[in-house]
C-alpha cells in the first residue's frame, strides 16, 4: 500500500540524516528512502568530496581528521538547510559535537544500527575506508560501536539496519516516521 504524503507532515518540513557506523546503510537505505518520499538524496562523504577536490582517503592522508571533520561539518551545516531531503552522513559525523548538535537542532537524525557481522560483510565490499586501513575489520568496528553507539543512541530514532533487502529497512524508517 503506497504512503500518501502530506506537506504539512513535521517529519517532512525538515531533512532525514541517516547516522551510523559504516556498513549501515546509509546510503543505499538513503537513496531509496529519499526515492520513496519523494525526496532529493545526498550523500555528505560525496559532496564533501567534490568540495574539496579530492576523496576522503587523500583528505585523511594529506591534512588529517580534524581539518576533515571540520569540513564536513560545513558541508553538512550547507545540506540541512531546511529543504526536506534525505541526508546520509559519514560515519564519525555525529561523533562531533557541533555537527551533532546541527544535526539535532535542524534535521531528524535517524540512527541505522547493525550488527558487527553485519557490518564486516558490508564494508568488505568498498575500498576506501580511512578508519579501516591494515585493521581487521572486525575487531576495528567492534572498538568504533563500542564507541560511537552510545552517541548515535542520541538520535531520536534508531532502525536496524539487517541483512535483509534495503527495502525492509526502508519500510521499518517509514514506520518509525508514523509515515
Amino acid at each position: 500500500m503506497p504512503h500518501t504524503l502530506h506537506s504539512s507532515h513535521p517529519v517532512l518540513s525538515r531533512p532525514i540524516v541517516l547516522v551510523g557506523l559504516m556498513g549501515s546503510g546509509k546510503s543505499t537505505v538513503g537513496r531509496r528512502l529519499a526515492s520513496r518520499l519523494h525526496l532529493p538524496f545526498v550523500d555528505a562523504d560525496h559532496e564533501i568530496e567534490v568540495a574539496a577536490g579530492l576523496s576522503i582517503p587523500e583528505i585523511f592522508a594529506r591534512f588529517g581528521e580534524g581539518h576533515f571533520r571540520d569540513g564536513e561539518r560545513r558541508v553538512i551545516a550547507r545540506l540541512i538547510d531546511g529543504e526536506p531531503k534525505v541526508v546520509a552522513t559519514g560515519g564519525g559525523a555525529f561523533m562531533q559535537d557541533e555537527t551533532r548538535q546541527l544535526i539535532l537542532d535542524k534535521a531528524t537524525a535517524v540512527w541505522l544500527d547493525a550488527d558487527i557481522e553485519v557490518l564486516v560483510d558490508r564494508v568488505g565490499r568498498r575500498e576506501g575506508r580511512p578508519l579501516l586501513k591494515d585493521r581487521d575489520p572486525h575487531e576495528a568496528l567492534s572498538e568504533l560501536a563500542a564507541i560511537r553507539n552510545p552517541v548515535y543512541a542520541l538520535a531520536p530514532i534508531r532502525v536496524r539496519s539487517q541483512p535483509l533487502p534495503h527495502d525492509a529497512t526502508v519500510d521499518a524508517i517509514l514506520r518509525a516516521l508514523n509515515l
